[in-house]
């Protein structure tokens, strides 16, 4: 249709439809433009099932981004799948349509930078990780080496597979075969990977979101009510911090504010909050007070250790 052929078929004059036509343009960059002697027609080539499932440029800008964010951040072997399938999107464009994208995708990604902050990075070999996700789809038991820590020789594991954590560290999560509680594998700890017979998985009711939820990080252990207090020069970040997704926040009459939540973890939770200085006062449980004061002696001792036999 015409500019003037769809003023009058939507019933708005010509400077309205332009309007709505760069509106359309905006959002479905594949709409295309058709000479026809001295005036032009647009056309939405596919009807509209294609019209609404081709990407727009922020689209495939967002899926750049966790690609580039991945491997920053060490998930190598997770951002080739996303770079393949990024690749197999945009190969499926027609011609005019990915001319059309590129620009703006290109202005995009060069505006944007991934900023990956100070931490452990995850490691994981793509095969591994290829091997597992096989297991846990195929319902097989996976055989694999497992060193406890990185110095240590691995021992041979025969694990259920129940499912794949991602984070700080990636996790396969599962219990040896024979053993009723599930446990966490460092997928980077992990070697020698074989699928083996068939199993029947996770039992009914395991929840892999509930079971994450239970610690701080990704130790598990009996989930204990901590009570958080943060002083009101660190309340503003405190707030937009997620400490856990069970977390509830009161605010108190001097401006500082109380965070509880329910979890296990606490070494893990000491840890972090060394990062907020005098800040914060843990007001329960006294397990992780005690916790906190001996990592607390613990670094005291070192440094002053450290200073000592410098000076000597």
């Amino acid at each position: 249709m015409t500019l003037d052929e769809m003023a009058v078929s939507v019933g708005v004059t010509r400077r309205t439809v332009e309007r709505m036509r760069d509106a359309l343009r905006v959002l479905f960059p594949q709409l295309e433009e058709l000479s026809d002697g001295r005036m032009v027609r647009f056309r939405i080539q596919g009807g509209l099932h294609g019209f609404m499932h081709v990407p727009t440029a922020d689209e495939l800008a967002e899926l750049e981004s966790a690609i580039r964010s991945l491997d920053k951040s060490g998930g190598a072997p997770r951002a080739a799948l996303l770079r393949s399938l990024s690749d197999k999107i945009r190969s499926a464009l027609r011609g005019p349509v990915r001319r059309r994208i590129e620009p703006d995708l290109e202005a995009l990604t060069h505006a944007e930078e991934i900023v990956v902050p100070a931490g452990p990075r995850p490691l994981a070999d793509a095969q591994t990780l290829s091997q597992l996700r096989a297991a846990v789809k195929s319902l097989r038991i996976c055989h694999f080496r497992y060193a406890a820590r990185p110095d240590a020789p691995g021992r041979l594991r025969r694990v259920v597979p129940y499912g794949i954590l991602f984070g700080k560290a990636y996790y396969l999560v599962g219990p040896e075969v024979d053993k009723p509680d599930p446990v966490l594998w460092r997928l980077d700890r992990i070697s020698d990977v074989e699928v083996g017979d068939a199993t029947e998985g996770a039992p009914e009711g395991f929840d892999l979101t509930e079971f994450a939820s239970r610690s701080f990080g990704a130790f598990q252990e009996p989930p204990e009510e901590i009570i958080l207090r943060f002083d009101p020069a660190a309340a503003a970040d405190a707030r937009r911090f997620l400490f856990h997704p069970s977390q509830t926040i009161k605010a108190e009459e001097d401006g500082s504010i109380v965070i509880r939540f329910t979890a296990g973890g606490l070494l893990e939770l000491v840890r972090h909050l060394f990062s907020w200085g005098d800040s914060v006062t843990i007001q329960a449980p006294s397990r992780l007070q005690d916790l906190m004061v001996a990592e607390l002696q613990r670094a005291l001792v070192r440094h002053r250790t450290e200073r000592s036999s410098e000076r000597a």
